[in-house]
């Protein structure tokens, strides 16, 4: 199962990009027919584009008008939280995390690939007894909502755990029972074992006391009178 946030970057901000995509491509393909039908351009042509040029930024390397610098903006944000967020799965997942962080990227205006969504592989297994169980589940919880801005993949992990934990609580009871129940047997053998040699004692001792019962009434000691 994969912990991790898969959707820092809105769609509706995706969608936007695209079509923000499209129309540059659409400007950039009339551009060219533009050039290739007209060779001269007016000298205020010239200065519109020189006015044009003066609100864009370079933006590495790249030269970006105002609303496709704030997308990078936006996209250098989400980048650092996705980023921090799947730090925080591994930092708390000691034991339960089975590898690094893999990202999803999305391509700027300015051409980098910025990380928008990401997941970190957790192994979800029951431990070879209740309270092993019940220790990977804790930490499985602590895993997941790690981070301060949990995704909904996040609570679903958490909620996966607790239900696993709980089952092992179960387990758990039901083995506790089953060992009281072996033990107070165990305790009632030992105590009949102990009442029968008490029994056969008693029964030696009174069978004892009989025999020399009657020994002594059977005995007559021999006065012998001298003359």
């Amino acid at each position: 199962m994969q912990i991790g946030n898969f959707g820092f970057y809105s769609q509706n901000n995706l969608n936007v990009w695209k079509e923000k995509t499209n129309i540059s491509q659409n400007l950039e393909t009339s551009s060219k027919f533009n050039k290739d039908s007209s060779v001269q351009n007016t000298n205020e042509d010239k200065e519109k584009n020189k006015n044009k040029n003066k609100n864009t930024q370079n933006i590495n390397g790249k030269e970006l008008e105002a609303d496709e610098v704030q997308y990078v903006r936006e996209l250098e944000s989400i980048d650092r939280n996705v980023k921090a967020h799947e730090a925080a799965h591994i930092a708390a997942g000691a034991g339960v995390v089975s590898g690094g962080a893999s990202y999803g990227y999305t391509r700027g205006p300015d051409g980098k690939m910025y990380a928008t969504s990401g997941e970190v592989p957790i192994s979800i297994k029951k431990g070879s007894t209740p309270e092993e169980t019940i220790q990977n589940a804790r930490q499985i919880v602590a895993a997941a909502m790690a981070p301060a801005d949990p995704s909904p993949q996040d609570y679903k992990v958490a909620a996966s755990a607790m239900q696993m934990e709980s089952q092992a609580r179960t387990e758990q009871a039901q083995e506790r029972a089953k060992e009281n129940e072996e033990l107070l047997k165990k305790q009632e053998e030992q105590k009949q074992q102990e009442d029968k040699k008490t029994f056969f004692n008693d029964k030696k001792r009174e069978y004892a006391l009989q025999i020399y019962t009657q020994n002594q009434s059977a005995y007559q000691p021999r006065v012998e009178i001298a003359g």
